[in-house]
């Protein structure tokens, strides 16, 4: 099948395809990696047509953007068909160490141009602040990462987590392309302010975690599931996945199903298939290391979700209803 593609970002646009891929959990956090499987998933996604590839130098750290790099070089495929996004500002050593958030300008460049070597190409399509500095004025910092746009190394901007005012401030210095954020039937915070805010400055929409970290798929249990040992999910930095938490957040999923089963479809994808639903300028990058899963994620794009069924949905995970904050340290957020 061919993906259709969407268009994000007015001012600066950049087209992609209406589904990406994101990569991080091929390199840490949700369990033991497996880079001929993780190489074998990139392959596939962009024979599928989902060349919207999403990485970040903090993922490993430093080793995902060169697994991304080698699978991309390796594929076949043409540079030009293909849309790399990577992120900087969680800066780590390479021991895994948390430095903190970075966003000073001579930092960014630096940054920059690692990113470039690690992912062995010239240009970064999509480059994001990955969290706001709050002890740099976004100015400074989207300054620093216009000049790489002039520079020819970066063609298109971003921010992820940041907040509406940030938004604001940023596009001011450069029009910034898309913001990536954490959206799905579990999280639906930005409705109120963020979404209308990037709608009106024309910034398209990059949703990471779009099927819960794996919970609205139905295929993680209280105990274990596909979330099991060395699974970053089972430790308290995500509280929606410990105890009654769990348990509460399972019987929403379950609500999930019984759509899913009148459609012919797994959860995951009616999930998918909402967020897609949420308007031409959103782009979600479901995460995923294995083939079979990415096929199935691909899959969403072809169901079909009436107005009744969106209804539906919404009243069978209300806004309110999931247990548990997203994080269990909010303080890295841009609020």
């Amino acid at each position: 099948m061919t993906l259709d593609t969407r268009t994000l970002g007015s001012d600066s646009p950049l087209t992609v395809s209406a589904l990406g891929l994101g990569c991080m959990g091929m390199s840490e956090f949700y369990g033991t990696a497996d880079e001929a499987e993780a190489v074998a998933t990139i392959h596939r996604a962009l024979d599928l047509g989902v060349t919207f590839l999403d990485t970040a130098d903090m993922y490993g750290p430093f080793t995902n953007e060169q697994l991304v790099g080698r699978a991309v070089a390796a594929s076949g495929h043409r540079r030009d068909e293909i849309q790399l996004s990577t992120k900087f500002g969680n800066e780590r050593l390479p021991d895994g160490t948390r430095v903190g958030i970075n966003g000073r300008p001579e930092y960014v460049r630096a940054a920059c141009d690692a990113s470039l070597a690690r992912l062995g190409v010239d240009v970064i399509d999509l480059y994001y602040q990955h969290r706001v500095d709050k002890t740099v004025p976004i100015e400074d910092t989207v300054g620093a990462m216009a000049e790489l746009v002039a520079a020819g190394k970066v063609r298109h901007l971003g921010l992820s987590e940041a907040s509406a005012a940030t938004i604001r401030r940023a596009h001011a210095t450069h029009p910034i392309t898309a913001l990536q954020t954490e959206y799905s039937l579990f999280t639906r915070d930005i409705e109120d302010e963020i979404l209308p805010t990037i709608r009106e400055l024309g910034i398209g929409l990059v949703p990471y975690s779009p099927l819960g970290r794996g919970l609205l798929t139905g295929t993680i249990t209280e105990s274990g599931g596909a979330a099991g040992a060395g699974d970053l999910r089972r430790s308290a930095y995500f509280p929606r996945f410990q105890g009654e938490a769990l348990a509460a957040n399972l019987a929403l999923v379950e609500n999930v199903r019984a759509v899913a089963e009148e459609k012919g479809a797994t959860p995951g994808q009616v999930a998918l298939a909402w967020v897609l639903a949420q308007g031409p300028d959103v782009v979600p990058i479901p995460g995923t290391k294995r083939t079979r899963y990415l096929e199935e994620n691909v899959g969403a794009a072809a169901v079909a979700l009436t107005d009744e069924d969106l209804v539906t949905l919404e009243k069978a995970v209300p806004r309110d209803a999931v247990a548990g904050d997203r994080y269990g340290d909010m303080s890295h957020i841009d609020a």
